[in-house]
């Protein structure tokens, strides 16, 4: 990983401001919902005491039969089509039936279900009426009382029959509808609405259970919406929420005010996407709007739930409008510690929504600005610290190529940061090295100089030896002694040689000639001394115009076609090939032969080091100065040379760049 990636992984890391400050907002939001939550309970707690206080008509403690308005007559036919729409609301009546009331300006209607898989029939006049299937009606009006038998030995028309005396205004019969299908029976009937019921009971007796109490009824208060508790609402209402209460069964029984939101201007309002944010990534605990938003009969919600078992509650809820919610309390109505319903309070808002989105998106508008000033100032100080890295790596890189010698001052060293310590620490360790390797490379001149009059004077004294008559069995050593002088001699020329050669490459001047015109050149002449050798070439068709010194090109590859020659055989081959580079040309001239050791292979190119077999006793020896004549041609080129094994033989390769030009004064 470079240190720009790890600099923008460090950048990465002040994302954390963004989550902290998502997850600050979500606990504001949090609190203000709560805030508004204890309001919201304060007031259904003081309407709930009010409701008590002022003597409102709140429903009775315990079950009750809640009657539905109806908005059309119902038939009395005894089938169920008409009580279709409310048959979601249908209230159970034991374990085999239900029961549905309705209303409308003139008659009370009642619809009960019965499912029996048996059946046993009779006539409610007939002795054995209380042993077959019946039904035993209870209705009361103020005092009086009356209960009714229903039965019938087949389907169609019936009548109830009283089983008590006379009771007041109640009637002493009902006529009533009995149908039958494959899984029970349904009986219908209605009673005059000038009657004022206010019970009604109804009892289900099968034969087929056995029951011992074949008269019992099920008597509960009749329940219906109040205008009069929805007028005493108004006047206790707060203003923007809807009041609704619930009977301890659940059953809608009065309400007032609607789920309407302030008029807000539209700029204001939040749009899709505010509404999505707020949900997906701030609101928690937000139910889905449904039935709850609806007049509906009867009222089951978790919040009324727990309240109808004394417990004050609250809820949240996505309101109809985009982007605003909708907050319900529901308080227990308690009278001397008898549950006699629920107020439900809800209140519909967008503040809560706004201020957290607003809080929400200028905390990451913040945030990323951050961000993306710290990433871009973290990223700037990256490249600018990777630049002067580079400039180091680049000076540190020019010192290796040039055998050790700095090209020009080492960047970075009056810097005063730890970039500018580390540059200095490279200079004078350079220095050091450049110093040194000064010292090597005048070695051999210094030696060269110095081993001169020591020679002569055992080459003369070696003459004078040989003047003075030596004994015949002497004349052997004498001649090696001989031997051994030319070679050193000859050793000491070499080195000579080899610095009046480096300062004489160094003095070449360069010209724009064409390079293919050079190789092309030279490798016609090499094919004169190669005797039985094939020489190939590969050439480009275009030429190649670089700024070079003719005679340093030619005298490279003249030490280099020496060296390949001696190395192959009579009737091997040798191939020259020139080919561009994007930043210059390589000329490689590759021979058949021997591979090179590959301990050697970093080595070849140094001064005095020679692969050829040691010369023999007259000979002249081979001092290695061919390659290294080949490297400092090269690297006066701004280039390099090198060597590898191919198939077959080795090839050298002379990687040029051409030389600087020099500016005119």
């Amino acid at each position: 990983m470079t240190l720009r990636q790890k600099l923008l992984l460090v950048a990465l890391c002040t994302l954390a401001l963004p989550v902290a400050g998502w997850l600050y907002v979500r606990q504001m939001e949090t609190l203000l919902r709560e805030g508004q939550a204890q309001a919201l309970v304060a007031s259904a707690r003081a309407m709930a005491r009010s409701l008590v206080v002022v003597d409102a008509p709140l429903p009775p403690a315990g079950p009750a039969w809640y009657v539905q308005p109806s908005n059309v007559p119902i038939t009395i036919d005894g089938y169920g089509d008409d009580w279709a729409p409310l048959s979601p609301w249908a209230q159970p009546l034991g374990q085999h039936a239900r029961l549905m009331l309705a209303e409308d300006s003139h008659w009370l209607y009642f619809y009960v279900d019965v499912r029996a898989g048996q059946r046993r029939r009779a006539d409610a006049g007939d002795r054995l009426a209380l042993t077959a299937d019946h039904l035993i009606v209870s209705i009361a009006s103020g005092d009086d009382a009356q209960r009714y038998l229903l039965a019938s030995a087949a389907p169609g028309p019936t009548t109830a029959i009283a089983l008590d005396p006379e009771a007041g205004v109640l009637p002493d019969r009902i006529n009533a509808q009995w149908q039958e299908d494959g899984g029970g029976f349904h009986v219908e009937f209605r009673l005059p609405r000038g009657l004022r019921l206010d019970h009604f009971g109804v009892g289900v007796h099968l034969a087929a259970d056995g029951d011992p109490e074949p008269l019992t009824a099920d008597n509960r208060p009749l329940l219906d919406f109040s205008p009069a508790l929805s007028q005493e609402l108004s006047r206790l209402a707060p203003d923007g929420v809807r009041v609704r209460v619930v009977s301890p069964d659940g059953w809608l029984m009065a309400q007032s005010g609607k789920l309407a939101l302030p008029d807000q201007p539209l700029a204001e309002r939040p749009g899709w996407f505010a509404s999505l944010i707020y949900r997906s990534l701030v609101a928690t605990r937000l139910d889905d709007a449904g039935a709850w938003a609806e007049d509906v009969p009867r009222i089951d919600l978790p919040e009324v739930r727990r309240a109808l078992e004394g417990k004050p509650s609250t809820a949240w809820r996505v309101g109809e409008a985009r982007g605003s919610v909708v907050l319900a309390a529901a308080m227990p109505v308690t009278i001397r510690g008898k549950l006699h319903g629920v107020v439900l309070l809800e209140q519909p808002s967008r503040a809560v929504p706004l201020l957290a989105n607003r809080a929400l998106f200028g905390l990451l508008i913040v945030s990323f600005g951050v961000l993306l000033v710290a990433g871009g100032v973290l990223l700037l100080f990256a490249t600018r610290l990777t630049f002067r890295l580079r400039r180091l790596r680049n000076a540190a890189e020019r010192a290796q190529d040039n055998d050790g010698r700095l090209d020009g001052p080492f960047p970075l060293t009056d810097a005063t940061d730890e970039l500018g310590d580390l540059a200095r620490s490279f200079a004078r360790l350079f220095e050091v090295v450049g110093g040194y390797t000064d010292y090597l490379r005048t070695l051999a001149s210094k030696l060269s100089h110095e081993l001169n009059t020591p020679l002569a004077i055992v080459k003369s004294s070696l003459d004078n030896l040989d003047h003075a008559g030596l004994p015949a069995e002497a004349e052997p050593y004498l001649a090696r002694a001989r031997d051994g002088v030319a070679r050193l001699g000859a050793l000491v020329r070499a080195m000579s040689e080899a610095s009046r050669m480096e300062r004489a490459i160094a003095a070449a001047e360069a010209e724009d000639v064409d390079l293919a015109e050079i190789v092309r050149g030279c490798a016609d002449g090499y094919r004169v001394l190669a005797g039985g050798r094939r020489i190939d070439t590969s050439l480009p068709d275009e030429p190649i115009r670089m700024h070079v010194s003719p005679e340093l090109i030619a005298q490279a590859l003249d030490k280099l076609f020496d060296n390949a020659v001696s190395f192959t055989p009579a009737d091997g081959w040798l191939r020259v090939t020139l080919s561009p580079t994007p930043d210059g040309a390589d000329i490689t001239l590759a021979n058949q032969g021997p591979s090179l050791p590959a301990a050697m292979q970093g080595r070849l190119f140094d001064s005095l080091v020679s692969l050829r077999d040691k010369a023999t006793p007259g000979e002249a020896p081979h001092l290695g100065l061919g390659l290294y004549v080949v490297r400092l041609v090269a690297e006066r080129h701004q280039g390099s040379a090198s060597a590898c094994n191919i198939e077959g033989g080795v090839a050298f390769t002379l990687h040029l760049k051409g030389m600087a030009r020099q500016r005119l004064a």
